[in-house]
């Protein structure tokens, strides 16, 4: 099984999503329950659209599940900045803006982009991993080929 790795406050906020989808499928099957209450379940909307309900949030559920059991917390000082890995914070050059961006290195679990959490299964993440300090990548993004060139690497905050 695939390790998902995290951060404290990663996993806190996948524990806390998984609390409140558990909330949500104790409502739905109050609805599903009422719905059967009606009768005729063939005939009935309500029941068939709160079981399609139901399947979805299992499945989110489940898979929320799993990334917690697989779940190892990264560490600071486990966090080796000599290249680019999960739990490094990368300063990066796009060399066709000249603008800097900094990304944190994270799982899929994990990944905001807005928050300048950056995937390392996304494409950009996939290039970047294993480089070093003046090293370039170029990426095939939908807006076309980026090339970035990594100035940095420092341990996630």
């Amino acid at each position: 099984m695939e390790k998902v790795y995290l951060t404290e406050d990663g996993l806190k906020k996948l524990k806390e999503e998984l609390n409140e989808l558990y909330k949500k499928r104790t409502k739905i099957a109050e609805v599903i329950e009422y719905a059967r209450s009606l009768g005729d379940l063939s005939e009935n909307a309500e029941y068939q659209t709160a079981k399609e309900e139901q399947a979805v949030l299992m499945a989110k559920i489940r898979d929320l599940e799993g990334k917690i059991a697989r779940a190892v917390i990264l560490k600071k000082e486990d966090i080796n900045t000599s290249v680019v890995s999960v739990g490094t914070r990368i300063r990066v050059l796009n060399q066709k803006t000249k603008k800097e961006q900094i990304f944190t290195m994270v799982s899929d679990a994990e990944s905001d982009i807005n928050l300048g959490k950056l995937s390392t299964k996304s494409p950009v993440g996939r290039a970047l991993l294993g480089k070093r300090p003046g090293d370039e990548v170029e990426v095939q993004v939908p807006a076309g080929k980026v090339v970035y060139k990594v100035l940095e690497i420092l341990p996630s905050e």
